[in-house]
């Protein structure tokens, strides 16, 4: 059965939506996925929230650090948002098809969402050595209206950068087949659907990604190399310690997104494998925002009090 609609244009016909090949064929696998995505797709909205909210609610939280994770937990919620109900629909549905500007749409979101943590993760590196290297200046370096701007240029970055990238993959010519061997519409397995040689596009994706991974990479290099060349200067052990904490959930946080972004985004096309691709883009859209609040709040002794406060606010309450 064909799902494909297209519109007549010269001798060739213009792909006007898209089918997702998705996980499995087989309706019990469908079930199951269903059911597990469902289940993890509640863990992450729920973790994402309680992240903000005790981050809006506790005073003692009201610090530069938190300010940026309320916005990578938000960051989060969205992601999974734009990934995970659709492909939940699709589980339950026999037509799993997408419209042109729809997958364009989506793509959009996804790239813009990813380039914003880019630089939402370097600016909490920033943060953090700002902190521990220039802790005396740190108040007057961070306050309130430098952190919205870094966080308002993290999301203006996202928007922006992504949108040529984008424009350029959808004015190819699409004359079919027009099945999205994926889950969503991410840029290889749409790019390998274009008509026609498509190499030029493929060195001018891997630029732009480049350049949108690379410069906020460097930048939380830097930072961490500052970072541990004052805690090496640390005589006190107690200072190293309280130092590295404050480090490791977003050293972790990084390594898990750069990590899985560089291996998906930063190959030529002709090194991708569609379920090696598929596990990839599940682990940075789905597994990463889902670990995030629990790296967070499972290895942060701050978010663990605030946590508390909020049990025994809402007991006595």
């Amino acid at each position: 059965m064909s799902y494909t609609s297209e519109t007549a244009q010269g001798n060739h016909s213009m792909v006007t939506q898209f089918i997702f090949l998705g996980f499995s064929q087989d309706p019990m696998t469908q079930a199951i996925l269903c059911v597990g995505f469902s289940i993890i797709y509640t863990i992450s909205l729920m973790g994402n929230s309680i992240i903000i909210l005790i981050t809006m609610l506790d005073s003692a939280l009201h610090s530069p650090m938190y300010f940026f994770l309320w916005n990578l937990s938000f960051l989060e919620s969205c992601y999974i948002c734009v990934t995970i109900p659709k492909m939940l629909v699709n589980f339950v549905s026999e037509e799993r098809t997408i419209s042109f500007t729809g997958c364009a749409i989506q793509m959009h979101f996804i790239l813009s969402l990813g380039t914003a943590e880019c630089y939402l993760l370097a600016a909490m590196a920033y943060d953090r050595y700002r902190a521990i290297c220039s802790p005396l200046h740190y108040p007057t370096i961070m306050n309130p209206r430098a952190c919205a701007k870094m966080a308002a240029a993290c999301w203006l970055c996202g928007i922006l950068m992504p949108m040529g990238k984008v424009i350029w993959i959808f004015s190819l010519p699409y004359c079919g087949p027009n099945e999205i061997n994926h889950f969503f519409c991410d840029i290889h397995p749409v790019l390998k659907l274009a008509c026609g040689d498509t190499s030029r596009s493929e060195v001018f994706i891997v630029l732009i990604s480049l350049i949108i991974t690379v410069i906020p990479f460097l930048m939380v290099l830097v930072s961490y190399a500052c970072i541990l060349y004052t805690i090496l200067k640390t005589t006190s052990s107690e200072g190293r310690h309280k130092a590295f904490s404050t480090c490791s959930s977003h050293l972790t946080v990084v390594i898990l997104f750069y990590g899985s972004a560089c291996a998906m985004y930063l190959r030529p096309k002709s090194s991708h494998i569609a379920d090696v691709d598929r596990v990839v883009a599940l682990f940075y859209t789905v597994v990463t925002p889902t670990l995030n609040p629990m790296i967070y709040s499972l290895r942060n002794q701050e978010v663990k009090a605030a946590l508390r406060r909020l049990r025994g606010r809402k007991r006595f309450s």
